[in-house]
């Protein structure tokens, strides 16, 4: 049913841009007749509305991924760098935020670690809602920023890396294998932004699973066992992604997206200063508004990487300075 269920979406979806279309097209040229101006400028608005909603209704077209309506983790790291990659990564995360609640999505923050003087060392996300997985999935990948550093005295140009790896929640009722004799299990002191809600005991839990070396963490919940059900819950979500990465490789005789992540393999990059530009170094597609991008408008560059995940077409990008 939740097949059938899209299609209808879909199609309902295009004829009403169909009826749309029609009906400002009939708007302009009523305005072009009468002289109205004004009119006329509301109907190129609502124009460019429609291209907006025509693409996003087309990105929906390729989620048909097994895992692509899944709710999302989404984790943020800092690279080498101390303080000026640690308040990159929390630049990131607060996008990925942004980004989440501008598509109406739920947003829980389940890992944090703050950084030693600002910004954070890693944190976990979660977003709950239609296809979160689905277009989020291309934003794995290591993430370059270019700016004055605020933290720098002599106000000198800093690069800075931080990587993102996101991967579907899994269902319940989805089997995966997990033996408690591969698991190492850890508890902690969790942190907390600001210093507020931090707990006094180690209700916060690490576990690694050891055939694999995935890691995962939680600790936002007071309860170690709660932590400890959340934790489990994004392990199986880890080991389903990397078997689904798995599959997409023998499939498309490529190697999976987590394989390719490494520093110096960066997929985006965002310049502040002495200029402004997002470039995709994926798909060419760039932004001269680095301030839209990291307050959430990721839409674009998300819908060209699906795009290309679908038609394996690649284009020779250039890295900006």
């Amino acid at each position: 049913m939740t097949e059938r269920r899209r299609l209808d979406e879909a199609i309902t979806a295009t004829r009403q841009i169909e009826r749309d279309l029609a009906d400002t097209r009939e708007l302009i040229e009523l305005a072009e007749m009468e002289g109205d101006e004004a009119l006329a400028e509301d109907g190129v608005a609502a124009l460019k509305a429609l291209a907006i909603k025509a693409d996003t209704d087309k990105v929906a077209a390729l989620l048909s991924g097994e895992a692509d309506n899944n709710d999302t983790y989404i984790e943020v790291n800092s690279g080498a760098g101390g303080t000026e990659s640690q308040d990159w990564a929390s630049m990131l995360l607060r996008m990925y935020q942004r980004w989440a609640e501008k598509h109406g999505y739920k947003v829980e923050l389940i890992d944090f670690n703050a950084g030693e003087t600002a910004g954070i060392k890693n944190a976990t996300l979660l977003v709950k809602g239609a296809q979160a997985y689905g277009w989020a999935k291309t934003e794995s990948g290591v993430h370059r920023l270019v700016r004055i550093s605020p933290y720098d005295s002599a106000a000198r140009r800093h690069t800075s890396f931080a990587s993102v790896w996101v991967y579907p929640q899994v269902d319940d009722d989805i089997e995966i294998e997990v033996k408690e004799s591969d698991l190492k299990i850890d508890t902690y002191r969790a942190s907390g932004a600001g210093g507020q809600h931090v707990n006094t005991t180690d209700s916060a839990i690490r576990i690694t699973h050891i055939p694999t070396g995935v890691i995962v963490a939680c600790q936002n919940e007071r309860s170690q066992h709660k932590n400890r059900a959340t934790a489990m819950k994004m392990l199986k979500a880890r080991l389903y992604e990397r078997e689904l990465a798995i599959r997409e490789a023998e499939a498309a005789k490529t190697e999976a997206a987590k394989t390719d992540i490494g520093w110096g393999h960066q997929i985006r990059s965002y310049v502040l200063q002495p200029y402004q530009l997002v470039k995709d170094l994926r798909t060419g597609v760039t932004s001269t508004s680095p301030g839209d991008v990291l307050d959430g408008d990721v839409d674009p560059f998300m819908a060209a990487a699906l795009a290309q995940r679908v038609t394996g077409e690649t284009v020779d990008v250039e890295d900006v300075d």
